[in-house]
């Protein structure tokens, strides 16, 4: 008998608008990649790029920002939520970026799913930090998941988490830092770099006076 897994987000379901609606029938085609079998990144830009995975990238104001800021780049951008799925496939649109691919589902699923050894990066900025003890299990940042993520870089490639909550920082350290093939600069946090956008999730953060941390490490 197999165990269901344990969800790492909170499924939201919200009513969408007629131009969201639109642009998941019209415009999410065009950037859409399937979960369950997405294929190699090399193969899903022409010509190929390096390619960055993007977990949970919320409305999409980072993926975009670091779009613009690195053409020589692809970004799959993976989230659950269908409001900001549709929000980022219009904003694509209306601003011409080619070097974006949108997957609609559980990330952990999408990474299972890819060739080992086949990202230059992966981002996992602000995820959702279940601060109440029970929920912990249910935080992206697990050894189990880790070492899954870690087996998709590339080697040089790196694996870039940021928090505002202290204790998850604490945790995301300790699991990095445990796992062999992952290195970590100096004491392990680093400052945010100057080239990451500032999300909306760390505003609110900042504003509630909540110290955030950058944590890059890299595949050896």
């Amino acid at each position: 008998m197999t165990t269901a897994r344990v969800r790492t987000f909170h499924a939201r379901r919200g009513r969408l608008g007629p131009e969201l609606n639109d642009a998941l029938d019209d415009l999410l085609p065009r950037y859409a990649v399937a979960v369950q079998s997405p294929g190699d990144p090399s193969d899903l830009f022409d010509p190929p790029l390096p390619v960055v995975l993007e977990i949970g990238f919320g409305m999409g104001d980072a993926t975009l920002a670091m779009a613009r800021l690195e053409p020589d780049r692809g970004i799959l951008a993976v989230d659950v939520h269908t409001r900001g799925i549709a929000s980022l496939a219009r904003a694509l649109d209306s601003e011409g970026l080619t070097n974006v691919r949108v997957a609609h589902g559980d990330a952990v699923t999408l990474v299972e799913a890819l060739p080992e050894s086949s990202l230059a990066g992966i981002r996992a900025w602000f995820p959702d930090p279940w601060p109440k003890a029970r929920h912990h299990k249910r935080r992206l940042v697990q050894p189990v998941t880790v070492a899954l993520l870690a087996s998709r870089l590339q080697q040089g490639g790196t694996l870039h988490f940021a928090t505002d909550w202290p204790e998850y920082g604490e945790q995301m350290l300790e699991v990095v830092s445990a796992h062999s093939s992952l290195v970590l600069p100096g004491t392990g946090f680093t400052p945010r770099p100057e080239w990451r956008p500032v999300t909306r999730y760390e505003k609110a953060g900042l504003t509630a006076g909540r110290p955030v941390v950058d944590l890059i490490a890299t595949r050896a």
